[in-house]
């Protein structure tokens, strides 16, 4: 009995170990406009932690930041960022390049087409083969054996091995794509919207492929997903971005069932009901989505949103803790 509640007790410590940091993230782009040279913040102040064997969920409209950020943690973005990112304690942005290769070994990414992003001229043991022999996960001799074991981990035949990406469909290549993710060992994953290419029978394969394998090796993930639905199943919390900016995070139930940002109680009243006669009423937004090089002073929602106040036209908000334990963050003049 003590030995089952001391194992308890360690599982709880080590979810609450913040494995990620991410504070006052920015990652910007040039641009012109009207012939002068101007500048795109994709992603504008981020801040957020993420805890150790959670999953994050990142939510937004398209053109708002999600992949943005997610690639500016692996520093795959083409232009350096500002803010400090911590890795188990390692800032990543200060680490040399040869270092970064080794602890990129550590943090993998799962990318939303699973065709182009596989090699064509490859068979598949052809690229596993590459990854483990250029991060040296085993020894030579065991490389074919490493391959059948990562192959079968994720659902797939041993025969696949010598077969090319264009033979596979899109739920078995994205298989591949996480056999690739996990033959490093990595022990955070960020999920690049990952089933929004595939069919909604294979999606729901894949998700619960990503959910056991979570289970089984401790994984963390950050899943950047449109689709509301799938992201309060695989979810044990919830951002959600705007132009940029994180509006809103709170643990998902707390998120889906008590939305406090007017853009976020927007986005959950276009979830779509499973019965025919239930009805929710929709909060359709007004206004098109401002560019990126047209973002409004003050508040980046007010323009369309149905709860605005005069100082939200001028006042911008951050996002700060809602409610005695502070896990619920809102960034909304509302709640000042």
């Amino acid at each position: 009995m003590k030995r089952n509640t001391v194992e308890k007790n360690e599982e709880v410590i080590s979810r609450n170990t913040v494995l990620l940091k991410i504070r006052d993230l920015e990652v910007a782009f040039s641009g012109r406009k009207g012939g002068k040279k101007t500048v795109v913040r994709a992603v504008n102040g981020v801040s957020f932690d993420v805890r150790k064997g959670e999953t994050l969920g990142l939510v937004g409209e398209s053109g708002c930041g999600k992949t943005t950020l997610g690639r500016a943690l692996l520093r795959l973005t083409p232009v350096p960022f500002k803010g400090e990112v911590w890795y188990n304690g390692k800032s990543i942005e200060t680490i040399s390049n040869r270092d970064f290769r080794v602890l990129r070994s550590e943090m993998q990414m799962i990318f939303q087409d699973p065709f182009s992003s596989l090699n064509p001229r490859m068979t598949i043991g052809q690229m596993l083969n590459e990854v483990l022999s250029v991060h040296k996960v085993v020894a030579r001799k065991d490389v074919k054996k490493k391959i059948y074991e990562l192959l079968d981990i994720v659902g797939l035949s041993s025969d696949y091995a010598n077969r090319y990406p264009h033979e596979f469909s899109g739920g078995q290549r994205q298989r591949i794509g996480i056999a690739r993710a996990l033959a490093v060992n990595p022990r955070v994953i960020i999920c690049d919207e990952p089933v929004s290419a595939l069919d909604v029978s294979i999606q729901s394969q894949i998700i619960n492929l990503l959910k056991d394998l979570q289970s089984e090796f401790g994984l963390t993930y950050i899943f950047i997903a449109h689709d509301l639905s799938v992201v309060e199943y695989i979810s044990d919390r919830v951002a959600v971005m705007y132009l940029g900016k994180i509006v809103e995070i709170a643990d998902s139930d707390e998120l889906y069932k008590n939305p406090k940002h007017p853009y976020t109680k927007a986005l959950m009243s276009a979830i779509p009901l499973p019965e025919l006669n239930q009805k929710k009423e929709r909060i359709l937004l007004k206004g098109d989505l401002p560019g990126p090089m047209d973002i409004p002073e003050g508040c980046s929602f007010h323009n369309r949103c149905p709860e605005v106040m005069d100082r939200c036209r001028s006042v911008e908000p951050a996002l700060k803790p809602q409610g005695e334990d502070g896990g619920h963050q809102v960034s909304c003049l509302l709640y000042d």
